[in-house]
C-alpha cells in the first residue's frame, strides 16, 4: 500500500470536491479516518467500500443542494413518480459513471493498493423491487435527472427487500434479504420530515360553523412515516434529484406504564405492529392478514407522499387549489391508485375545499400507467377489508363512483350493462373496488407501455373508458437507461463503440445509428466478435462461480432471464432443450452448434407451478450436463438470485435473448431492450415491445415465431385442444413423455405431473400450440450462428438501431404528452 496517511490533510475538510486521482485518494482516506474511524491496515473490505461511497456522496450532496435550491427558487413544476417498487441496483459504480469520475476513482483505489472490483462487489443491492416494474421506475428516475427534469420518486423503504434466492436440490428456497445489515451510505434519514398516517376507525358526519356538510375521520390507530432520502444523479449534468423512501414507525414506540407492570410485550406492541408496514416487500397475501398488510402498505406510501407534497406546495402557494400546478403525479400501476381518494380526502376534509374544485385538482394532478393485460393482475379490494382499513376513503370512492355513474348514464342512457362494466365497484362474486377503474376515473391521462399493449388496453381491457375519453389515452413505450445497462455493464463494448463513432451517443442514443456503416467493415466485425467473446468468457466464469457448471465460451449463449411465470413460458424453452438433447442422442453429428442455455429469475413464494418449472430446469440440466455421449454440445445452467447486480454480468454475455411469452400477455418487457442494447439477437413472439424492437432492428435481424394476438384469440374461441398438438408432433410427444415417464426425475412419475397435466389438459398459455414454430425458429438460430459474419453484422445492427428504447426517450414522451414539464438547468 502506498500514500496511506493524512499528514498533509487539513483536519477540517476532506479535500476539494474535485475528481482527480489525488482528490479521490485524499477523500477516501479522510472518510476512512474521520467518518469510519479506521486505518487502512486493519480496515475491512466493507470499511473501504464505505469510505469510497462517502467520498462519492460528498460530491452528490454538492449537486443535490444546488438542485434543490434551483427548484425552490424557480418554483419548478415537479414530476412525482409514485411506485411501490424501485429496483435501483448498486449505487457506487453508477454514481461514479454519472460523475464522469469512474476511471479516476478506479486508478486512485488501485494506487492505494485496493482491488476496485472488490469494492464495487461489496455493495449490497437495495432489493426494493420484484422485477420489471421496479427496474423501470429506477431507469426513469435516472433519466429524469439526466434530462434535468424536476422530479422526485416516492416509495417505501422496505427493511427486507425481495427475497434472496438459493437453490437446494433444484428447488427455490427463499431467505430474507438483509440489505441494510451493513448500513446504507447513500441515504440521508430525515426524522424531522414525519407524516402521520391513520388506519381503521370510523367517520363522523357533521355540519361546521359555516353550515357546510363535513366529515371527520377518527382512525383506530396512527402510524408515523419517516422520510429517507437518496440523491439520484444525472449523467454528466449538475442535476441530482431525490428518491424519498418512507419508513413506518410507531407514534409511541414504548409504553412505559405497561413495562412497569411487567407487560414487556405490551410495552413494545405498538412499535412492532407499526413497523411491520415497511418490513417486507410484497408480503404473502394469500391470507386475510397478508391482504390487509398489502393495502396498508399502499395507503402508507401514498398518504406520506401526498402529505409531503402538500407541505411543500403550501410553502410557496397560498392554498391547495394550486397543487396541480406544482406537481404532476404518475401512478406506476394500480399499487398507488388509492392516491386518488387520498388527495380528495386531504383537499375536502383537511383543507375544506368543495368537492367539484377538489376533483378538478385531483384529476389534473394524476396520471395512470397500466402495466398489465392479465385480468388477475388488475387489483381489486374486497369492500369489507377496504372499509376496515380505510373507512373514509371508501365513502369518497362511493361518491366518486356515484357521480361517475351519473355521467355514464347521461352519456349512454339505458345501457345498464355498460354501467355495470364501468362501475368502480365490482358487484360479482362479492363486492370489491376496482383499483384500475379508480385510477382511470381519477386521472387526466392513461398510458400503456408498448404500442401493442396500449392498443389492447384501448380496445379490450379498458375499452369502455376509451369509448368515453379517447383523449385520455396515450402510449409511452418503456425504455431502459444505457448508463447502467450498456456503459457500466459492458465497458468493452462501450469503448469499441466510442472509438468507432465518438461518444456523442452516450447523451443521445439515436447517434448509435452511426454504427450501421461499421457493420459492413470486416475489421470492425472482427473487433466486435472479440469483445463479445470476452463477455462470454466473463459470463462463463460467473456461471462456474455461481453453479459449478463449466461452459464453453465459444458456444452460443442462449439466455432467458426474467421473473418466473407461466405466460413467460420458461417451460417452452425447456421443451426445446429436451428436443435438442434427444436429437443429439440419436445423432451426435447432427447439424446443431454447441449451445449453452442459461436461465435466471425468481418465482413468487406461493406460485407452485413456477417453482416446479425451476425444479424441472435443474432436473433436465442434471441429465444433460452429465451425459458424456453429447460431449458438451449442450449445457444448461440456472444462475441463482437474479437481481440487477447479477444481471450486469449476464446481459453482455448473451448471444440470444429469449422473449417467448404468449402473444398478448406481456405488456412490454425491458429485458428484451437490455439484451439488444448489448448485441444479443432476439428470438421472440409478437408480444409487448418485441413488436417495436423487431420493427426497429429489422425483421432479418430478429428471429420471429409463434401466433399473433389475433391468432391466439381465434384459437381460444375455437376451443383450443392442446392434446392434438401432442398427439400429432412426434418430437413434442417424445419430450413430454420423457418428463412424464420420470426420465428427469429418477423414474418418479409424480414429481412433474402437474406440469404435464397442465400442458396436456388446458395449456392456458398455449405452449404446445407454439412449440413447432419455436423449434423450427431455433433451427434457424443454429444455422445463423454457424455464419459468424452474418451473425456479427446482425448483432451490430441491433445495437445501432436500439436508440429509441432508452428511458430518456420515454421520459421525454411523458414530459411532452402527460406531465407538461420542461427541463430546469442547474448551474455549477
Amino acid at each position: 500500500m502506498a500514500n496511506l496517511h493524512l499528514q498533509n490533510l487539513p483536519m477540517a475538510e476532506s479535500g476539494s470536491a474535485g475528481t482527480s486521482v489525488e482528490d479521490w485518494k485524499k477523500a477516501f482516506l479522510w472518510n476512512l479516518y474521520y467518518v469510519l474511524g479506521r486505518f487502512p491496515e486493519t480496515a475491512s473490505l466493507n470499511d473501504k467500500y464505505l469510505a469510497l461511497a462517502h467520498s462519492v456522496r460528498e460530491r452528490l450532496l454538492d449537486r443535490w443542494v444546488k438542485t434543490s435550491e434551483t427548484y425552490y427558487r424557480k418554483k419548478a413544476r415537479t414530476a412525482c413518480y409514485l411506485s411501490a417498487e424501485f429496483l435501483l441496483g448498486p449505487h457506487l459504480g453508477n454514481n461514479l459513471l454519472n460523475l464522469g469520475a469512474y476511471d479516476e476513482a478506479k486508478q486512485a483505489m488501485e494506487e492505494l493498493g485496493f482491488n476496485f472490483e472488490d469494492l464495487l462487489d461489496q455493495e449490497e443491492e437495495p432489493g426494493l423491487g420484484n422485477g420489471g416494474l421496479g427496474r423501470l421506475a429506477a431507469c426513469y428516475v435516472d433519466s429524469m435527472a439526466t434530462l434535468e427534469i424536476p422530479a422526485v420518486g416516492h416509495g417505501i423503504r422496505y427493511e427486507f427487500g425481495i427475497f434472496d434466492q438459493v437453490i437446494r436440490d433444484g428447488w427455490q428456497v427463499e431467505i430474507a434479504d438483509k440489505w441494510l445489515r451493513l448500513g446504507n451510505p447513500w441515504e440521508i434519514p430525515r426524522p424531522e420530515i414525519a407524516m402521520t398516517v391513520g388506519l381503521g376507525g370510523h367517520t363522523e358526519h357533521y355540519t361546521d360553523e359555516n353550515g357546510r356538510y363535513r366529515v371527520r375521520w377518527i382512525p383506530q390507530r396512527l402510524v408515523k412515516g419517516i422520510a429517507h432520502d437518496t440523491p439520484i444523479l444525472g449523467f454528466r449534468v449538475n442535476t441530482a434529484n431525490m428518491l424519498r423512501l418512507w419508513r413506518a414507525e410507531a407514534v409511541n414506540s414504548f409504553d412505559f406504564q405497561s413495562f412497569n407492570t411487567g407487560d414487556y410485550y405490551g410495552a413494545v406492541e405498538e412499535k412492532v405492529g407499526s413497523e411491520t408496514i415497511s418490513k417486507v416487500l410484497y408480503p404473502n397475501d394469500s391470507g386475510l392478514e397478508g391482504k390487509q398488510l398489502r393495502l396498508e402498505q399502499q395507503y402508507f406510501l401514498v398518504s406520506c407522499a401526498l402529505q409531503d407534497m402538500m407541505r411543500i406546495t403550501l410553502q410557496t402557494a397560498p392554498d391547495p387549489s394550486h397543487f396541480h400546478e406544482k406537481y404532476a403525479v404518475q401512478l406506476n400501476d394500480t399499487h398507488p391508485a388509492v392516491a386518488v381518494a387520498e388527495l380528495m380526502r386531504l383537499l375536502v376534509d383537511e383543507y375544506g375545499m368543495d368537492w367539484e374544485p377538489a376533483w378538478e385538482v385531483t384529476r389534473r394532478t394524476m396520471g395512470y400507467t397500466n402495466h398489465t393485460l392479465l385480468p388477475e393482475a388488475l387489483e381489486k379490494w374486497p369492500i369489507g377489508l377496504f372499509e376496515s382499513v380505510l373507512p373514509r376513503h371508501l365513502e369518497i370512492i362511493f361518491e366518486i363512483n356515484r357521480r361517475f355513474i351519473d355521467e355514464v348514464r347521461a352519456r349512454y342512457p339505458g345501457d345498464d350493462e355498460r354501467v355495470r362494466r364501468l362501475s368502480l365497484i365490482d358487484e360479482t362474486g362479492g363486492r370489491s373496488i376496482r383499483m384500475a377503474h379508480l385510477a382511470c376515473v381519477g386521472s387526466h391521462a392513461i398510458n400503456g407501455v408498448a404500442t401493442l399493449h396500449s392498443e389492447l388496453l384501448k380496445h379490450e381491457v379498458l375499452r369502455d373508458f376509451n369509448d368515453m375519453w379517447p383523449e385520455k389515452f396515450f402510449n409511452v413505450t418503456n425504455g431502459v437507461t444505457p448508463r447502467r445497462f450498456l456503459m457500466l455493464t459492458n465497458p468493452g463494448l462501450t469503448k469499441l463503440v466510442s472509438d468507432a463513432i465518438g461518444d456523442g451517443w452516450t447523451r443521445d442514443l439515436d447517434k448509435l445509428r452511426l454504427l450501421e456503416a461499421k457493420a459492413d467493415e470486416l475489421a470492425f466485425r472482427d473487433a466486435w466478435r472479440s469483445v463479445k467473446r470476452q463477455c462470454r468468457e466473463a459470463f462463463a466464469a460467473e456461471i462456474l462461480k455461481k453453479t459449478g457448471i463449466t461452459t464453453d465460451p465459444a458456444s452460443l449463449f442462449d439466455v432467458q432471464v426474467k421473473r418466473f411465470h407461466e405466460y413467460k413460458r420458461q417451460h417452452l424453452n425447456v421443451l426445446h432443450i429436451i428436443t435438442l438433447y434427444h436429437r443429439l442422442k440419436r445423432d451426435p453429428h447432427c447439424d446443431a452448434p454447441a449451445r449453452t442455455v442459461v436461465f435466471a429469475g425468481k418465482a413468487a413464494p406461493g406460485y407452485m407451478m413456477a417453482k416446479l418449472i425451476i425444479k424441472l430446469i435443474h432436473a433436465v440440466a442434471d441429465i444433460v450436463n452429465n451425459d458424456r455421449a453429447i460431449a458438451g454440445r449442450l449445457r444448461v445452467a440456472f444462475v441463482p438470485d437474479y437481481n440487477v447486480k447479477n444481471s450486469q454480468r449476464i446481459f453482455p454475455g448473451a448471444d440470444l435473448s429469449e422473449q417467448i411469452s404468449t402473444a398478448g400477455k406481456e405488456a412490454s418487457g425491458t429485458g428484451n431492450m437490455k439484451f439488444a442494447m448489448n448485441g444479443a439477437l432476439t428470438i421472440g413472439t409478437l408480444d409487448g415491445a418485441n413488436v417495436e424492437i423487431r420493427d426497429a432492428v429489422g425483421a432479418e435481424n430478429f428471429f420471429l415465431f409463434g401466433m399473433t394476438v389475433d391468432e391466439v384469440q381465434r384459437r381460444l374461441a375455437e376451443c383450443y385442444r392442446p392434446y392434438e398438438h401432442y398427439r400429432s408432433d412426434e418430437e413434442l410427444k417424445e419430450a413430454i413423455d420423457a418428463i412424464a415417464d420420470g426420465a428427469f426425475s429418477n423414474g418418479d412419475r409424480e414429481l412433474f405431473r402437474p406440469i404435464v397435466d397442465n400442458l396436456l389438459g388446458t395449456d392456458p398459455y398455449m405452449v404446445l400450440a407454439d412449440y413447432r414454430s419455436y423449434i423450427d425458429c431455433q433451427d434457424k438460430v443454429g444455422r445463423a450462428w454457424r455464419e459468424p459474419e452474418r451473425w456479427t453484422r446482425a448483432s451490430i445492427l441491433n445495437v445501432a438501431r436500439i436508440g429509441q428504447f432508452t428511458s430518456d426517450r420515454a421520459i421525454g414522451d411523458y414530459c411532452r404528452d402527460i406531465w407538461h414539464i420542461n427541463p430546469v438547468k442547474v448551474a455549477e
